[in-house]
């Protein structure tokens, strides 16, 4: 770890715990930073605001007083889902405190080149098959960031020799000011966490700021299936490095069937261990990453046939009396699910859905659903997602939470059917989040599997 002087005896805010707070604040204690916790829940229901008050960090829990930034701070690390509409970052910004995140942090220590994956679908499933990629080759590759591991935790524990393969948010890259990837990923682009940022343009700008310091002696690879793309790809200096399944192009792209990286044939898209269209673009933007990390493509193959996915994102759980089971709980929008299903024969599927009523219809769904052998339908989006399956001419049945959906899925299928939670919604009017949700169903599938 690199011991900067960036933050010796200055005062630092961090405002918010969990996971990513914690390690933020034991990260800037060891860097001799004076530092104040300040988060919004109890303190007797805050175990990590206890835990770092025994090590003698201050803390101060229950609310955000406004007056606390009168104590003259050099730096705010904010907690990434906390808004820039926020009444703390908001004081801060007039006072010119400068609002980073813990992955600035974590750039700054690190002894190890840095891989930054983001974009709005994929990236989790990405971040992964590069990790595993770049481990099998025998290169050292930690995961960090977004995908469950702090990145100021795991920047503490690399040296030159290993690889931070890190995912990233909006949220996130919003909070950078030098961070500067090796390499970089944007897995696509969609508009997502609106209520966030406010507009489109200011999540794609969040998204851009990934290769703001980048130069020509790095790589940026982008999905040239999207013109949104293309278009950015002239605004960076970074060397372009493009992947596509609907052109050939000078990176990675599909042509018939095969995964080919600048002219040379990598392997079969139909030996892929996780089915989807959108697997065989995180699979392509993973072969460039590998490519250029000098991996061969035997390595490749080898990792990406045995690559059972992650959990939650079109995770195969297994099967019981010839019926597969495919867990997709992170699938909270439309076009998740619609990604999910391009990797299966829609006769044989039997369509989990439902979930948090966004007031969106599903009309774009419908084409997508066509044909499905059946639909278990749930949550409060129920009575729209009933709509779009009457459109679709596909028969459906009630269920009242994700176990019963699944039992009932099960009654219904038939050896060489597929039970696929892909929900199109986001978990919150049943669920505390998507994991629960999936954990579920993952309960369910191995008690009728008698586990």
């Amino acid at each position: 770890m690199k011991h900067v002087k960036n933050f010796e005896n200055k005062k630092v805010l961090v405002l918010g715990l969990a996971r990513s707070g914690e390690a933020a604040a034991r990260l800037l204690t060891k860097l001799g930073a004076i530092v104040t916790v300040n988060d919004g829940k109890p303190f007797d229901e805050n175990p990590s605001a206890q835990a770092l008050l025994e090590e003698g960090i201050k803390v101060i829990c229950g609310s955000h007083p406004l007056e606390l930034l009168d104590e003259a701070f050099a730096y705010m690390v904010k907690n990434p889902g906390i808004p820039y509409t926020n009444p703390m970052v908001v004081r801060a910004l007039e006072k010119n405190i400068p609002i980073i995140t813990e992955v600035e942090l974590a750039y700054l220590i690190s002894e190890a080149p840095i891989i930054g994956i983001t974009g709005s679908n994929g990236k989790t499933t990405t971040t992964t098959m590069i990790a595993d990629v770049l481990n099998h080759a025998g290169q050292s590759a930690r995961l960090s960031g977004n995908i469950g591991f702090p990145a100021s935790e795991a920047a503490q524990l690399v040296t030159e020799k290993d690889i931070l393969v890190m995912e990233l948010s909006s949220f996130q890259l919003m909070g950078t000011e030098s961070f500067h990837p090796h390499m970089a990923v944007i897995t696509n682009l969609m508009p997502t966490h609106i209520d966030y940022h406010g507009s489109f343009e200011n999540y794609i700008e969040a998204k851009w700021n990934i290769q703001k310091n980048m130069t020509k002696e790095d790589f940026l690879i982008l999905n040239f299936n999207q013109d949104l793309a293309k278009g950015l790809a002239n605004k960076t200096q970074a060397k372009i490095i493009p992947f596509s399944t609907k052109e050939k192009v000078d990176g990675a792209y599909l042509d018939g069937q095969m995964l080919c990286f600048k002219g040379q044939a990598v392997m079969s898209a139909s030996e892929l261990g996780v089915p989807g269209s959108h697997n065989v673009e995180n699979a392509l933007a993973t072969i460039a990453v590998a490519k250029l990390s000098g991996v061969s493509n035997e390595v490749i193959r080898e990792t990406l046939v045995h690559f059972g996915g992650v959990k939650h994102r079109l995770q195969a759980l297994g099967n019981i009396a010839g019926v597969k089971f495919y867990n997709d709980s992170k699938s909270t929008n439309i076009l998740a699910t619609q990604k999910a299903l391009s990797g299966f024969d829609n006769s044989k599927v039997i369509l989990i859905a439902g979930g948090l009523d966004r007031g969106n219809e599903f009309d774009t769904l419908v084409p997508d659903i066509k044909g499905l052998k059946k639909m278990i339908i749930l949550g409060e989006s129920a009575p729209r997602l009933k709509h779009a399956a009457e459109q679709a001419d596909v028969t459906y049945l009630d269920a009242k939470d994700v176990a019963q959906a699944t039992r009932i899925a099960f009654q219904e299928a038939s050896p060489g059917d597929v039970v696929l939670l892909s929900p199109a919604n986001a978990s919150w009017d049943m669920y505390k989040n998507f994991e629960v949700r999936g954990d579920e169903f993952i309960t369910t599938f191995k008690s009728l599997k008698g586990e």
